[in-house]
């Protein structure tokens, strides 16, 4: 049907009877047949010099555009048709210039007599198609060649082209930035414009300059009186038809002159105060209960926070926002949030009279909105509040999406660890994470709970009781396992006495304890570390308990084949100490010391840079200090076979997500590597880093380590300064094509706030050829909601030479 019904139609056929056919197609392949038919037409009359139809053809190819297929070939036509006398012809023309050429087609140089001519028309409508073409695709060479003719209509006595002139300077301002002095005196003038289109485009173009010309921003500071008379003439005035919506006048403009005043006022103390009068008047006779209302008040808000402007002015721009968190519009309340994010460390008492309202946000349905109330809570905890907030996040935490519970913990550890109270407020609060979503959190919180354990010596009996509880209770959480492991494993003996003043006394017998221990690690639920915490804790009750050590010695023996290299040589270890060195073993399993912090202030496990400048001082003193032969003290290191290098601890004892450093003593007895093959320890030699990236407060570091002749791998390690996480970040890198590249997974994809954890991923390299190594990193991430993307190059690596690749 559709094909006899094209076949009747003439090649003149109306634009409607083509749309009509096209609509009317009843597969793909049905449709292009009809456009390719009529583009067949088209492309023959434009072939005909006297063709009377043909604004009538480029209409209908400017459709066929319009559906996504070529039409090129109707760029020569355009510009004839821009140079016909007729306006009709030559609105189609400039239409189709808009569409089909741009400032990279050659065609488009062809047009700019025409343009420049037109611009010059006693007719207002084909000036304002010049305009319009020239603001749309115009080049910076066009720009250059017309900038004059703009500046000259700019002082036109015809407003609708001063209009569109303003809009048309503002795309040369941005096409070639050297011109915009061009248009300073003109941009000056037109404020005295009582017509509000030409005001309108008279603070675009006015903003354009400021943010490309310091020069500029420096004498349009000048207008900050004239551009506050606007606007207050905008406020007080009455009902006006043209430019009322719903009962604010012109809110458009409104808009633009405060993002012009936020630009004018910012870091200038002078035409800040000329402006707080004004902003404070539009703060409060605006009305907020219409969405154009809300957009003129934020603007306000926004301008307000940007200037240097008074405490008062400040503290109602926040009430402002308040009164936003309450409205029902979702995407109201989310910039609501957003702007208090921002202004949180410098306002933060004003932000707090909000605390109510901002922690009934975290009950919003929308995921969005959740997300910002969430980190907008975590910013407000302090110390005076840390409890009450606590107590609200911690709920949260129990029903939150699963995708935020990473940054939910993450965001209570942190408070935690900087205002908690007292110790066992801290460890009740980790402890309660852990059980709610354990397995959500940061690898590094296993360790730091550890640490603040140990520091506390009077909580110690309280502490394994209700680890021992929650352990029997649930052992899906692994950190929270891991952790419950360690402390029955260092503090057992306080379990089985059964004496605990700070809780309710149980009496728990040396059978439950490994029973417990025992279901550790035989459940498919566990991890490796997590049966390499059970074991080790295992291994330790043989010191604390007395009448079940055989059970304990078969348990360990059974894991001395096990298929996890890591538990065998933990099993193996244990054995041995069992048989060659029994009589050291009480020494050996000795109570962990206090673990003491790197630095003051420090969190997570972080280590300052002056901490690692102590340490390798102290390192050379050791080496300058000659050695005292050991006594009689029984040293875990002794069977290591008297090292006098400093090592870091094996998996004999260790804790896998805890290290500490020792001092290996010379002993004379036996070498328990030589289980091993002979191994002997070697120092390490920590590899230089440079730093490749820094913006943003995102650092971005690089280290080597030679592998082989060809092979090299690198450490690139990322951290964040700021007070916002940071979620979604990924590294990137490529190499010469002869290099072999291999990344591995990252140990995270965000990073937390104020540098409480770093993200590590390793780069391997095999370089054959030996040809010039450079690499290109592309780093990505989103921050506060924006999603950030740099490239940095990199053309030295450090110890680079020294790897001989």
């Amino acid at each position: 049907m559709i094909r006899h019904f094209y076949r009747a139609m003439s090649p003149s056929v109306p634009l409607q009877e083509m749309i009509r056919a096209i609509r009317s197609a009843r597969t793909q392949c049905e449709e292009r047949g009809v456009i390719q038919r009529e583009c067949a037409a088209i492309r023959a009359q434009f072939r005909q010099t006297d063709n009377g139809g043909r604004s009538h053809n480029l209409a209908k190819l400017l459709y066929v555009h319009m559906l996504g297929y070529p039409a090129h070939f109707g760029q020569m036509e355009c510009v004839r048709m821009i140079g016909s006398s007729r306006y009709s012809e030559k609105r189609v023309g400039y239409l189709g210039a808009m569409m089909l050429l741009d400032e990279k087609q050659d065609a488009s140089l062809l047009i700019t007599n025409s343009i420049k001519n037109d611009l010059s028309h006693s007719n207002q409508h084909v000036q304002s198609l010049a305009l319009c073409t020239l603001a749309c695709m115009g080049s910076a060479e066009m720009s250059r060649d017309l900038a004059p003719e703009i500046n000259r209509l700019l002082r036109s006595s015809n407003s609708y082209i001063k209009k569109k002139a303003a809009l048309c300077a503002v795309h040369i301002v941005r096409k070639v930035q050297d011109l915009g002095e061009l248009f300073v005196p003109s941009a000056h003038s037109l404020l005295s414009e009582k017509n509000h289109g030409v005001l309108h485009g008279t603070v675009v173009l006015i903003t354009e300059l400021c943010e490309r010309s310091p020069g500029a921003l420096e004498r349009f500071r000048k207008t900050v009186p004239d551009l506050v008379q606007i606007m207050k003439g905008l406020v007080i005035s009455g009902y006006s038809p043209d430019h009322d919506v719903a009962g604010v006048s012109d809110p458009f403009l409104q808009v633009r002159i405060l993002r012009l005043l936020r630009i004018l006022g910012r870091n200038n103390e002078a035409a800040s105060d000329a402006m707080n009068d004004l902003l404070a008047q539009v703060a409060t006779n605006t009305d907020s209960t219409k969405t154009v209302g809300n957009a003129v008040l934020y603007e306000t808000v926004l301008t307000v926070l940007d200037i240097k402007s008074e405490s008062g002015l400040r503290v109602l721009a926040v009430n402002i926002l308040g009164r936003f968190l309450l409205n029902n519009d979702r995407n109201i309340r989310y910039i609501a949030m957003t702007s208090l994010q921002k202004i949180v460390a410098t306002d933060h008492n004003a932000v707090q009279r909000h605390r109510g309202t901002i922690v009934d946000c975290l009950k919003d349905q929308d995921a969005s909105v959740k997300r910002r109330a969430l980190e907008l809570s975590l910013a407000l905890v302090s110390a005076s509040n840390i409890r009450s907030m606590m107590k609200e996040l911690l709920i949260f935490l129990s029903s939150c999406p699963p995708e935020l519970r990473a940054q939910a913990a993450s965001g209570i550890f942190n408070a935690g660890e900087r205002y908690a109270p007292s110790q066992r407020w801290h460890i009740d609060t980790i402890l309660h994470v852990l059980t709610t979503a354990g397995g959500d959190v940061r690898d590094e919180t296993v360790p730091n709970l550890i640490q603040l354990i140990t520091n506390t010596s009077e909580l110690h009996c309280y502490t394994v009781h209700k680890l021992y509880r929650a352990l029997l209770t649930d052992i899906s959480q692994q950190p929270l396992v891991q952790v419950a492991c360690w402390c029955i494993g260092e503090y057992g003996d306080l379990l089985l006495k059964g004496e605990c003043q700070e809780t309710e006394a149980v009496q728990v017998t040396e059978d439950d304890v490994l029973d417990a221990l025992e279901i550790v690690l035989q459940s498919h639920m566990s991890t490796p570390t997590t049966r390499g915490f059970a074991l080790t804790a295992t291994m330790k009750l043989s010191t604390r308990i007395t009448d079940n050590v055989d059970r304990i010695r078969s348990i360990v023996s059974i894991y001395g084949s096990c298929i996890d290299v890591e538990l065998q040589q933990r099993a193996v270890e244990y054995n041995a100490l069992f048989k060659k060195y029994d009589h050291m073993r009480a020494a050996v399993l000795e109570r962990m010391p206090v673990i003491q912090k790197n630095s003051l202030g420090q969190t997570n496990g972080e280590v300052s840079e002056e901490t690692i400048k102590e340490t390798q001082l102290a390192k050379v003193r050791q080496d300058e200090t000659p050695q005292q032969p050991a006594g009689q003290v029984c040293d875990l290191l002794d069977l290591l076979g008297g090292s006098q290098e400093p090592l870091q601890p094996s998996s004999l004892l260790g804790d896998p997500a805890l290290t500490q450093p020792t001092t290996a003593l010379t002993s004379a007895g036996g070498d328990l590597l030589d289980l091993l093959g002979g191994l002997e320890p070697s120092p390490l030699t920590p590899a230089p880093t440079v730093t490749v990236y820094e913006k943003n407060g995102v650092t971005l570091t690089l280290s080597c380590e030679q592998q082989s002749d060809s092979g090299l791998t690198i450490t690139l390690t990322a951290s964040n300064s700021t007070d916002s996480d940071i979620s979604n970040f990924t590294l990137q890198a490529a190499v010469p094509k002869s290099v072999q590249l291999q990344m591995r997974s990252p140990s995270r994809d965000s990073l937390p706030a104020r540098g409480a954890a770093k993200l590590t991923q390793l780069v391997v390299l095999n370089n054959p050829n030996k040809v010039n190594l450079k690499m290109r990193i592309r780093v990505s991430y989103t921050s506060q909601g924006s999603v950030i993307q740099d490239t940095v190059q990199v053309d030295s690596f450090p110890g680079l030479s020294a790897a001989g690749l």
